[in-house]
């Protein structure tokens, strides 16, 4: 039998969200399910009950109900998951407009942010304004090459509200390596970071974005958000703009938020790209919406007291899976630079810092960790 390395203690199980879900459904269905194992048995023999749930539990924002949950449970893939429902992936992320804190930004270079729910809202209608005027439309593609900071998650917000695609790469890769991504989407707009911290050192990213550039004549616009340097030159780049200039000057905006159906598509990811080019994996608004959210909220424990931190970068799925976490009310921690800088242990020092109740890492983090731990006790 596998070695349980730590169980919850009853208080926690009884004041979870799992729990509470639990019991609503015990109550409307008249069953009686006591434990995980059950709730997920129930949950893939009553597919449309157990989504119809999570939607009420998750408190889904939608302008239309929707008329169905899903039309064949027996078609995968291809099923219909609820049709008539018209909503706003980016509305139900910024439901909160409060002074609470929504984005902790902490960089290698010491950088510490913060914006609150109030905050972060003003700073999404004023790009999604500009992104407006300059004419992006429902199903443009707004692309991100830029760091896992507060800007990358204002612009897909922003981009998002209006019913546009977001794609993002991380700063680190290579001129071939974004074109081989969007190349295939053509973006109308490149938001991007006019460099990068690692091991300490600013890596500038302008030589590269021009390149890009060269072979993306789709762009109509570039978003440059200064981060290594207080005013970056931008001259070479065609259409660019800085982030500071172009979103709107008004405060107080209201965003008008698309209402668009359940399945219009939110996110282009891609695969590795190891055989052949990658290949772009168009994700749904709303499936992505709840189907994050099931996992924040009932499998992760998310309440707004949370501090969520995952270490990854834009490149990689697990940063979509962070920001969803502003749906269910939490604070997010965001982290741009090496793990091990300045300290193997930097990680965790901000995580004590920051009261940070859920850390996610990868297991390539956790050798590397072990690894680190080797070497020092080896002399190495």
């Amino acid at each position: 039998m596998t070695r349980i390395l730590w169980k919850p203690s009853a208080e926690r199980i009884n004041n979870s969200n799992l729990k509470l879900f639990v019991e609503i459904v015990n109550q409307i269905y008249d069953t009686d399910i006591v434990d995980y194992d059950e709730m997920y048995k129930w949950s893939i023999d009553n597919i449309p009950e157990f989504w119809e749930q999570m939607w009420d539990f998750a408190e889904i924002i939608s302008s239309e109900p929707y008329e169905e949950v899903i039309d064949d449970v027996e078609k995968m893939p291809g099923a219909k998951w609820f049709e008539g429902a018209q909503l706003n992936f980016a509305e139900n992320l910024l439901r909160y407009r409060d002074d609470q804190l929504a984005l902790i930004f902490r960089g290698e270079d010491q950088v510490n942010r913060r914006l609150t729910f109030a905050e972060l809202y003003d700073e999404v209608a004023r790009v999604a304004k500009s992104l407006r005027e300059m004419g992006v439309t429902v199903g443009d593609r707004v692309a991100g090459f830029m760091p896992n900071m507060p800007e990358t998650i204002i612009a897909m917000l922003a981009a998002t509200s209006i019913g546009a695609l977001w794609s993002s790469c991380s700063p680190d890769f290579g001129v071939k390596g974004v074109l081989d991504r969007f190349g295939q989407i053509e973006p109308k707009v490149l938001f991007t970071a006019n460099g990068y911290f690692f091991k300490g050192s600013p890596l500038d990213s302008m030589e590269r974005i021009s390149k890009i550039l060269e072979q993306l004549p789709t762009v109509e616009k570039v978003v440059v958000v200064s981060y290594t340097e207080d005013h970056p030159d931008i001259s070479q780049l065609p259409n660019a703009v800085s982030y500071a200039d172009f979103k709107a000057s008004q405060t107080g905006l209201q965003i008008e938020f698309e209402q668009l159906p359940f399945s219009h598509p939110l996110y282009i990811m891609y695969s590795s790209g190891t055989t052949g080019l990658p290949k772009c994996m168009v994700q749904s608004a709303g499936g992505i919406l709840i189907n994050q959210l099931k996992e924040h909220i009932l499998q992760g424990d998310l309440k707004r007291e949370d501090t969520l931190f995952y270490f990854t970068t834009c490149g990689w799925m697990m940063w979509n899976w962070l920001t969803c976490g502003l749906a269910a009310g939490a604070t997010l921690m965001l982290y741009d630079g090496n793990p091990f800088h300045p300290i193997p242990a930097a990680l965790w020092k901000i995580a004590e810092e920051e009261k940070i109740s859920m850390f996610g890492l990868s297991a390539g983090y956790v050798a590397a960790l072990q690894k680190n731990r080797f070497q020092t006790r080896s002399g190495i």
